[in-house]
């Protein structure tokens, strides 16, 4: 008996694909690789959501590691995480910048008034040059940048009490106990 190879070929592409489907529902989309992880934070210089004649730039990171959080007044999942932000900077855990992506001053600082101001200082990146550049794919997605203004972590999704305990505050710790 004679067996065909290309008659197989159909069976062995099926097997491949399967394969590298099972290999893909393993990862965990919350993972995604960043491009810009130990890369300097890209240079900026966009309008303070909160008074839109100053401005804020890369230098807001010397000396000081600091979360950066993509939020907007649209997003559903920034509703979630909010609380959490609130509580880190009621107890001081952590600096944190906010980028109000695709949004309107007045829906960004309504969207505070309501649930209260837990960022620092706030970029209003209304035609998300700054997101482009971080590769956001949509919000909330945050960044611990250093104290030498270096992309050190990226984390996609709503930060909740777990993953703040569990995976960025040893994080943060680490890279505050750097000199």
């Amino acid at each position: 008996m004679r067996i065909s190879w290309t008659g197989l070929i159909p069976l062995i592409l099926f097997l491949a694909l399967s394969g590298a489907f099972a290999i893909g529902l393993t990862k965990d989309p919350s993972k995604l690789p960043s491009q810009m992880i130990d890369h300097p934070f890209p240079e900026f210089s966009l309008p303070d959501l909160l008074d839109m004649e100053k401005t804020i730039d890369q230098s807001y990171f010397e000396g000081q590691v600091t979360l950066v959080n993509i939020f907007g007044s649209w997003c559903v999942a920034c509703e979630q995480e909010h609380p959490m932000l609130m509580k880190l900077a009621r107890n001081n855990e952590i600096r944190i910048l906010g980028v109000n992506w695709r949004d309107t001053v007045e829906k960004g600082r309504d969207w505070l008034a309501r649930g209260g101001n837990p960022y620092t200082r706030i970029v209003f990146d209304a035609d998300s040059m700054l997101a482009i550049d971080l590769g956001v794919t949509g919000a909330p997605e945050s960044f611990i940048v250093d104290k030498k203004g270096q992309i050190r972590y990226k984390y996609i999704g709503p930060i909740t009490e777990k993953i703040w305990r569990d995976e960025l505050k040893p994080f943060v710790l680490m890279l505050e106990a750097e000199q």
